[in-house]
């Protein structure tokens, strides 16, 4: 399996570098996290690695649920998430923030901040229109149609919901490890907002070469 934590973003903040360099760093609660399940190509038809994160109580659980973590002798937790790859640990074994060590590479993906109903100035970065000799157009969308269609086609940007949605920051690199609490100070911002719930994972493209892929 690649190299993968379910973690928590506490937030952000900065270290000084040997040489004296400001650094912004995410801190990131990775783990514990245990292996809830594993799945093979022979029984699911692919392969890949269940995670649980986060600490609940059983009556918070559903039935399904509480059978599912009592087969893999786990006790409950909050969040369950799935790593595709080959197979590389067992049931019940516990992944903790040494996973990874400084200087790694990582992608990291969450849920962005979810910002509402938006314009289609904030939600496109779209430009105004003129300002002067009473124009009406400061604002306004502009034509959403099209020539012949007699019709407004689909994917045409517009206002609507802004944010709330899966995002990965690709190669950020892991600046500083604590096992003891089990933090990654991992440089640059990662989406969402505090207390977030964040997959952290090999960067892509170093799992690719490692396998073998050009």
């Amino acid at each position: 399996m690649a190299k993968a934590l379910v973690a928590r973003k506490l937030g952000m903040t900065q270290i000084f570098a040997e040489d004296g360099r400001v650094i912004p760093v995410t801190v990131l609660e990775a783990g514990p996290c245990p292996v809830v399940q594993v799945k093979t190509v022979a029984r699911d038809g692919y392969d890949a690695v269940q995670l649980g994160f986060g600490e609940t109580t059983e009556r918070r659980q559903t039935r399904p649920r509480l059978g599912h973590f009592k087969a893999a002798g786990v006790p409950p937790v909050r969040h369950l998430c799935e790593v595709r790859g080959s197979v590389g640990v067992a049931v019940g074994d516990l992944l903790r923030a040494d996973l990874f060590a400084a200087g790694d590479v990582v992608d990291v993906r969450g849920t962005s901040k979810g910002k509402g109903f938006a314009g289609q100035h904030k939600r496109h970065n779209f430009g105004r229109g003129p300002v002067t000799h009473g124009s009406h157009n400061i604002r306004q969308a502009g034509s959403v149609g099209s020539v012949d269609a007699a019709r407004t086609l689909r994917g045409v940007r517009m206002a609507g919901h802004l944010g709330s949605q899966r995002a990965t920051v690709r190669r950020l690199t892991v600046v500083r490890v604590d096992p003891e609490r089990n933090l990654l100070l991992v440089r640059g911002a990662v989406p969402g907002a505090r207390q977030g719930v964040v997959m952290v994972t090999a960067a892509a493209d170093r799992i690719r070469l490692a396998r073998g892929h050009h």
